[in-house]
């Protein structure tokens, strides 16, 4: 079997953008072979972030910012299920003709289904994340053979940059696009090897997410592998991961990402800045705004304010240290340390900073080793100043 080689080569994070005839603007639009986020946040938003606001600096252009959730959430969601709701208005209002969504193969639950969704049933059978590498834009031709002139994309940053590069091309009147958080996303493999390592019932894990009570939660059902079986809970708390055995089960695009907050979306709906079992939503610009009003009037949500608390720095500066050897503790000690920095540690915006100077400063020591040829062009001036805060090993 030949495998095919993508143009990013080893960094390629399979958007999907190389399957379609789009592949010939890919030295343009590839999140890794030509950074420019800047650029293209003054073409979507008419304006690039303000680097001497904190919020801006690390959350992107933004003209809303709140926390809400699903007073009746949809059964079998990730969270509440306002991704969901929010597609399928936008979708039985006739605001879009289609979304673009991801299922999940029938052969096997983690492995993405890039699909053009075109009724309510279609978009909830993509409810729940999929933490592989996936082609959304795969889609793309598809879209332009169907007619469709008004269409609503759901992804994460990589492929929003690539799509917002190319979109003038598709013959579109009107583009929606949904964003979710993103980080540390894995192949196929990859993500056995995690369940493996992590969980004690891999086989049984419908989904899972690294929280902000700084564990990692997996949601089993026994009917995946039994039938009809009980579903329950699982919780790991980061400090107890085996971070030697996992350092290199994440994808190399994933760890030279710098977009975690998916700053070219209209609207990104994710968990990082708010509390537990809320959702955070950030609206970029008008598309946003307008979305975020379509949300309220028919997604029945409960809201509030954004809110921040505690201190990210010397957790950060730890962090670096120990993933960058790769220590594991005790299980004991790290459920120990897990309730402790949960009552004392960062909440809200604060925690959302600490997720994202931990990782772009573990993804610019990535770059620096790896890639030290790209450094300097592919890290964004904003990534640069969020690193700058903090020490970090000189090899």
């Amino acid at each position: 079997m030949i495998r095919k080689v993508y143009p990013a080569k080893d960094l390629c994070s399979h958007c999907g953008l190389c399957d379609t005839r789009y592949i010939t603007y890919v030295k343009e639009s590839c999140a890794f072979l030509h950074q420019h986020v800047a650029e293209l946040e003054e073409k979507t938003h008419g304006r690039s972030r303000n680097l001497l606001s904190e919020d801006e600096l690390y959350f992107g252009v933004f003209k809303k910012m709140l926390v809400a959730r699903k007073r009746q959430p949809i059964a079998g969601a990730q969270w509440t299920g306002i991704v969901s709701s929010l597609a399928i208005a936008m979708l039985e209002s006739g605001l879009v003709e289609g979304v673009v969504c991801v299922q999940s193969s029938k052969r096997d639950r983690f492995s993405p289904q890039p699909v053009i969704a075109k009724t309510r049933e279609e978009v909830l059978s993509a409810r729940v994340n999929k933490p592989t590498l996936s082609p959304n834009l795969s889609v793309l031709d598809a879209v332009e053979r169907s007619g469709m002139k008004k269409l609503l994309f759901i992804g994460v940053g990589c492929q929003v940059e690539a799509l917002r590069s190319v979109q003038d091309r598709i013959g579109l009147e009107k583009l929606y696009v949904l964003g979710t958080p993103c980080v540390d996303n894995v192949t196929r493999a990859g993500l056995q090897k995690f369940l493996e390592t992590t969980s004690s019932s891999p086989e049984t894990v419908v989904y899972y997410e690294f929280m902000q009570d700084f564990r990692v939660h997996f949601k089993h059902d026994d009917s995946v592998i039994n039938g009809p079986g009980r579903k329950w809970e699982e919780i790991v708390p980061f400090f107890a991961l085996d971070t030697k055995e996992l350092k290199d089960v994440f994808a190399p695009s994933c760890l030279s990402c710098f977009d975690y907050v998916n700053s070219l979306a209209d609207i990104v709906v994710g968990y990082m800045g708010a509390p537990f079992g809320w959702q955070w939503l950030v609206a970029r610009n008008d598309a946003g705004l307008e979305m975020l009003e379509i949300a309220r009037k028919f997604c029945d949500l409960e809201e509030t304010p954004v809110a921040s608390r505690g201190d990210r720095r010397n957790a950060v500066q730890q962090s670096i240290t120990a993933y960058d050897r790769a220590l594991t503790l005790p299980r004991w000690i790290a459920e120990f340390l897990a309730v402790i920095i949960d009552r004392i540690g960062p909440k809200g915006l604060e925690y959302a900073r600490f997720s994202i100077d931990s990782h772009f400063t573990r993804n610019y020591l990535y770059v620096r080793r790896r890639h030290p040829e790209k450094l300097e062009t592919h890290v964004p001036e904003y990534a640069k100043r969020i690193v700058a805060q903090y020490r970090l090993p000189e090899n």
